[in-house]
């Protein structure tokens, strides 16, 4: 059973307060990056185990968020056991998903190797467990999330016609990090209003939040995003909490 996990990019990202529980409410439009992909195959085996190819990930592989997405599975199925296959593209630390796009599509290759019959919504709650945008990824449709990102609203389509390009200078930033130097407030254009505006004029109206204090602390993110504008692209912005860019260029 194999699985292309993708990549994702923000369209603007409001953080609006911080939670009682530690979190923070923001809104944000979550668009899927088909063209940056990994690998991912889950074959039933005699033991359970995980095994990474590609880019280095750091930790015990038994905490990786593609076992805790079997663990989660197996408190509430029957789930025989399992080997988990990743081939490591997506950068680590750069506010692509890539370590969340992993667990939901380890959750729905589960789902279809052991015939299930879970629904997608219900595959989208046990993803929520794991990660604030994991449900993103059981969808994998252009998504308004809001609480702290997922409670998913579906949107349009707004980027057709437009190239997408990804730059990563290979810094790595946690979203613990990020979440430090920002100051919650509210966005004096709301997302859904600024999203409406031609994406010539996003420039002045949709803004990414963290990009203020990671910038100061990382001035050649700062850099790379006037570089894309100067290349010619229409709108370009950090995606999530960091540290890789993208631009938006017309065809």
């Amino acid at each position: 059973m194999i699985f292309f996990p993708n990549a994702k990019i923000n369209l603007g990202l409001n953080i609006i307060e911080r939670r009682v529980d530690g979190f923070h409410n923001i809104e944000t439009l979550y668009y899927p990056c088909y063209q940056m992909t990994e690998m991912l195959e889950v074959v039933a085996q005699p033991e359970t185990a995980m095994y990474i190819y590609g880019l280095k990930v750091d930790g015990n592989l038994m905490d990786n968020l593609c076992m805790k997405a079997y663990r989660l599975l197996a408190r509430h199925y029957d789930l025989p056991p399992a080997g988990i296959h990743l081939y490591k593209k997506i950068p680590i630390g750069a506010g692509l998903g890539g370590g969340s796009a992993d667990a939901a599509f380890t959750l729905m290759a589960l789902n279809r190797l052991f015939s299930l019959d879970i629904s997608d919504d219900d595959l989208a709650g046990y993803a929520a467990v794991l990660g604030s945008d994991c449900p993103l990824f059981i969808y994998n449709k252009p998504m308004i999330a809001r609480g702290r990102g997922e409670i998913l609203t579906p949107y349009r389509d707004i980027l057709d016609g437009y190239k997408i390009e990804i730059v990563h200078p290979e810094i790595f930033i946690s979203t613990k990090e990020a979440y430090l130097g920002v100051t919650p407030h509210k966005a004096e254009v709301p997302l859904e209003e600024a999203l409406k505006y031609p994406v010539e004029q996003w420039r002045e109206v949709l803004f990414n939040d963290f990009e203020e204090s990671i910038f100061k602390k990382y001035p050649v993110l700062a850099k790379e995003k006037e570089f894309l504008y100067n290349r010619g692209a229409v709108y370009a912005s950090l995606s999530g909490s960091g540290s890789a860019l993208f631009g938006l260029f017309g065809s």
